[in-house]
């Protein structure tokens, strides 16, 4: 074997197997609650109050978080059949060196979520030193808290996540209590939360306002469509299930009951906040709501949240990202680093302004990675994949010098198309993404560069769990084991 393969073969890359998953429908249950309590997401219910009163804005949350999930949930079955992560299915569509490519994309829009996360919980740093010793450097406490973010993650600091299960479900209550504080306030300034808007829109301009919430909601959580094979592969899940909903059963009740129910309370909160205060920064409006010793404990409860949430669904994820596309010369700590680096130099200080167009930015580029997925792993190979040559530098994902043409056009196309039509742009990218990649792979590339999978349509061969198979990965150092058994 040749040790060219060895960045193929790393071992966070590697297929899960069925006894190393476990995470129940309880347990991403729970994982939804601590991941879904983003203060970002105050800002689309603070911004869809300006043009909607907040009865829509919440329908069209619903639409969009439920619509997010079912394709959370599709995608996802990537990793409970295959037990394969993100980065690795995508060498099908993209190539074994194209891969890298999109998933650079996942990576930088996690690290921007870093710099946000950070951005708000060094505010609620800020607000607790100003209230104790009239401290006032909101920019000083950014860099601070970054750092000491990125040195708890590349360390591997556990005590931070544990003390942090305890913060998302209290900034629930903090949520529930803000709902409570700023209704009150806004009936004082005659607003009623129901009713209230800033600028009302009819007609055409109403529908398009209410996808830009949809779309909003969607673009927000795109990372994660895109990404759940990368969380879903440690789901539990039967062994010879052929039912896709019984398979999925973990996914289904956490990505499309608990996660929408959590985000839309989240979203309800930033609109009754801009209601009331015209302002739906959450430390700011907890600021107005709160003061004295109670606004200490609440703000510090914010910067916990924040922590727990990045070092979970931003660093990691986005470390991982440039230390498997850096290869061996890049170690976790330095993509770590990198995260940190990206997140701080994309000033999110000043991307919260712009966070409503952003989203549906990212959200449309994402999506016509979603839609590229699907077709690949539903529509053309059947959910039947050749695993063994995903992790083969010059097995049948090489393609051409390592990179999947059709999958590469059909995403920039998808994207553009999803820029263009923005209100509309997670529905439009995927489609496009999807049917473009359906079009030149079947008809075009995959002509030149055959797949085993769609040539020998066998279960047997190509499905996972569905037929009660573990793939095993033989690795560069298991090869030179067995040779040199042999040897002797």
């Amino acid at each position: 074997m040749n040790r060219n393969d060895e960045y193929l073969k790393s071992p966070d890359l590697l297929p899960i197997s069925h006894n190393q998953r476990n995470i129940g429908v309880k347990g991403f249950a729970v994982i939804w609650v601590g991941m879904a309590v983003v203060l970002a997401a105050f800002a689309i219910g603070g911004a869809g109050v300006q043009s909607l009163p907040l009865g829509w804005v919440i329908v069209a949350t619903l639409v969009g978080s439920v619509a997010i999930g079912i394709f959370m949930t599709i995608i996802g079955d990537i990793g409970v059949e295959h037990g394969l992560s993100f980065p690795v299915y995508m060498r099908a569509p993209f190539g074994t060196i194209g891969t890298h490519i999109p998933s650079l994309v996942r990576g930088i829009t996690a690290a921007c979520w870093f710099g946000i996360n950070t951005y708000f919980g060094a505010t609620a740093m800020n607000g607790i030193l100003n209230l104790l010793f009239g401290f006032d450097n909101w920019f000083l406490c950014f860099l601070l808290f970054a750092a000491v973010q990125l040195i708890n993650t590349a360390l591997g600091i556990k005590a931070i996540e544990r003390f942090a299960d305890l913060a998302a479900p209290t900034i629930i209550i903090i949520s529930a209590w803000m709902y409570t504080s700023l209704s009150d306030k806004a009936m004082e300034q005659g607003r009623a939360v129901w009713s209230w808007v800033e600028n009302p829109v009819t007609g055409v301009a109403a529908i398009t306002a209410f996808m830009v919430v949809v779309m909003s909601n969607m673009g927000f959580w795109a990372t994660l469509a895109a990404d759940m094979p990368s969380l879903s592969r440690f789901f539990k899940a039967p062994k010879n299930e052929r039912n896709w909903f019984k398979r999925n059963k973990s996914q289904i009740v956490g990505s499309i009951i608990v996660m929408p129910i959590v985000n839309t309370f989240m979203i309800i909160i930033g609109a009754v906040s801009y209601i009331a205060v015209t302002n739906y920064d959450p430390v700011v409006a907890l600021q107005e709501a709160a003061g004295g010793f109670v606004l200490g404990i609440l703000l510090l409860m914010i910067v916990f949240a924040q922590w727990s949430t990045n070092t979970s669904a931003n660093v990691i994820p986005a470390a991982t990202v440039f230390s498997n596309v850096g290869g061996p010369k890049v170690p976790f700590w330095a993509g770590v680093i990198i995260a940190g680096i990206v997140g701080i130099i994309v000033q999110p200080w000043s991307l919260f302004d712009v966070i409503i167009p952003a989203l549906l930015v990212i959200g449309g580029i994402l999506s016509a990675i979603v839609g590229i997925l699907f077709t690949d792993y539903y529509v053309l190979r059947k959910r039947r994949v050749n695993v063994q040559d995903l992790y083969e530098k010059d097995g049948q994902f090489k393609y051409m010098n390592g990179f999947n043409i059709a999958g590469m056009i059909a995403w920039v196309i998808g994207g553009f198309a999803a820029y263009w039509l923005s209100a509309y742009s997670f529905i439009v990218g995927f489609v496009v993404g999807a049917i473009i990649y359906y079009v030149l792979a079947k008809y075009w590339w995959f002509k030149k560069y055959t797949q085993a999978e769609i040539e020998d349509p066998n279960d047997e061969k190509y499905l996972g769990i569905t037929v009660g198979r573990d793939w095993e990965i033989e690795t560069v150092q298991e090869s030179i084991v067995v040779q040199d058994a042999v040897n002797q």
